[in-house]
């Protein structure tokens, strides 16, 4: 009798086979990509400067909301802001994430740009990836989140015009 099992796996080498020309970059390449890191520095510094005027304007809109609420009468103060602010809180946790892989991304490449390891070339890349996966996923949230907020507001407003209740 032979070894051949045919319900075993297929075996693979361990470390895969390179093709030649798999995973080189031109110096052109490159250097568009040391050229960009400066960019994508500041980039990332805006994102973090924006996460952290969202997460100050949510915080200030809710203690101002809930002062002044408390001093002002309902009829001057009909829709309380501070419903709303928890929302620019999560708009600033959300967008803290692109902005900090977009900032690793550029450090990434300005470290590269040094030391021409192949390894700072890949964890840059892979916070690049980390970037558009997130932004995708993100994006996807956002389109199935469309179509849920229109029927809630056309269930709304058939509500209020039913009722005769207006804003």
């Amino acid at each position: 009798m032979s070894d051949f099992n045919q319900y075993n796996s297929p075996e693979a080498p361990i470390v895969p086979e390179k093709s030649q020309n798999a995973g080189n970059l031109t110096e052109t390449m490159l250097r568009y990509l040391k050229d960009a890191s400066p960019w994508l520095i500041f980039m990332g510094v805006l994102g973090f400067i924006g996460c952290g005027v969202l997460v100050l304007y949510s915080v200030i809109a809710i203690i101002g909301s809930l002062a002044t609420y408390a001093f002002l009468s309902d009829e001057l103060f009909n829709f309380p802001i501070w419903l709303l602010s928890p929302l620019y809180l999560v708009m600033g946790v959300v967008s803290f994430f692109p902005a900090f892989f977009t900032y690793n991304f550029g450090i990434k490449i300005r470290k590269y740009k040094f030391s021409n390891s192949d390894e700072d070339l890949e964890n840059a890349f892979k916070n690049n990836k980390s970037l558009w996966k997130f932004n995708g996923i993100l994006s996807i949230i956002f389109l199935a989140f469309i179509p849920v907020m229109i029927i809630i507001l056309m269930i709304v407003g058939v509500a209020m015009a039913t009722t005769g209740m207006y804003f």
